[in-house]
């Protein structure tokens, strides 16, 4: 697999600042270790994308960042998860408030069965925002950053079950952005989508990533080249425990990766 074609749209990591880390974190769903001493810096205002082979916890390293894991019975998490020197396992936190500061993007697109609009201000709303021309401002703002305005403004009143599936992941992302998030969490947005909608997908991240840090989970390593500038790889012990491998700028994890095992998966020589 040659990425050098896809690697000249890869931009330079732009930021130093840690928003997010792990520091040794492990993850059991009961008896099963999921991840294992995992410790990573996630740059501020900058696109990480999480690789790796089916299995290796990428979906439970993501959900780590907005305590989704909380919802499956048995699940703990040993070591410190921060987000800006606060560590969000810690006995205090609201993770209601979390959730609004860490959004997340799911693989389907899983609008609510409500109209454009409705979907956009439902966070809003739950958030206490009540006067209508405040609740349509945020509504048009949010699609406007979710590059879905021009399509739907005079569909807003409509089921948004009617969009097509990238509209659909496109609505999603803004009913994110609604909350005004600091983070947003991507679990293979793409991947149900065909290349043109995939590509739109792409190109809003890159825009939104002057605003926001995300962090996507992406099986499609050409996906990851383009639009990520940090990578971090992930693989399986024995055990089935997903333990990091290698955590590096974007360019060099595709191109002069440090440790063998990365280059045998970029290369597609096991995954």
């Amino acid at each position: 697999m040659n990425m050098n074609h896809a690697l000249l749209n890869n931009r330079a990591a732009h930021n130093n600042e840690t928003k997010l880390k792990t520091e040794q974190v492990s993850l059991f769903y009961g008896t099963f270790q999921a991840l294992r001493n995992i410790s990573l810096d996630i740059r501020e205002k900058a696109i990480t994308a999480i690789i790796g082979p089916s299995g290796c916890g990428k979906s439970s390293f993501l959900r780590l960042f907005n305590r989704m894991n909380d919802l499956i019975i048995g699940a703990r998490v040993d070591g410190r998860v921060v987000i800006d020197d606060t560590n969000i396992y810690d006995r205090d936190i609201d993770v209601v408030e979390l959730r609004k500061r860490v959004g997340m993007v799911f693989q389907k697109p899983n609008p609510f069965p409500m109209s454009v609009l409705e979907n956009v201000a439902f966070g809003p709303r739950r958030h206490g925002k009540k006067n209508r021309h405040e609740l349509e401002g945020i509504v048009e703002r949010s699609l406007r950053q979710a590059a879905l305005w021009d399509e739907v403004k005079d569909k807003l009143g409509q089921s948004a079950l009617a969009l097509s599936g990238g509209q659909q992941q496109r609505l999603c992302i803004a009913r994110v952005l609604a909350v005004e998030p600091e983070v947003i969490l991507m679990d293979e947005p793409c991947s149900a989508l065909d290349p043109i909608a995939t590509l739109r997908i792409e190109d809003l991240m890159r825009s939104l990533s002057s605003d926001y840090t995300i962090v996507i989970v992406t099986h499609n390593m050409q996906q990851a080249a383009r639009v990520s500038d940090m990578a971090a790889f992930l693989m399986m012990e024995k055990d089935r425990a997903g333990i990091l491998v290698e955590y590096g700028p974007t360019s060099q994890i595709f191109t002069n990766p440090q440790d063998k095992r990365t280059e045998d998966y970029i290369t597609g020589r096991f995954g």
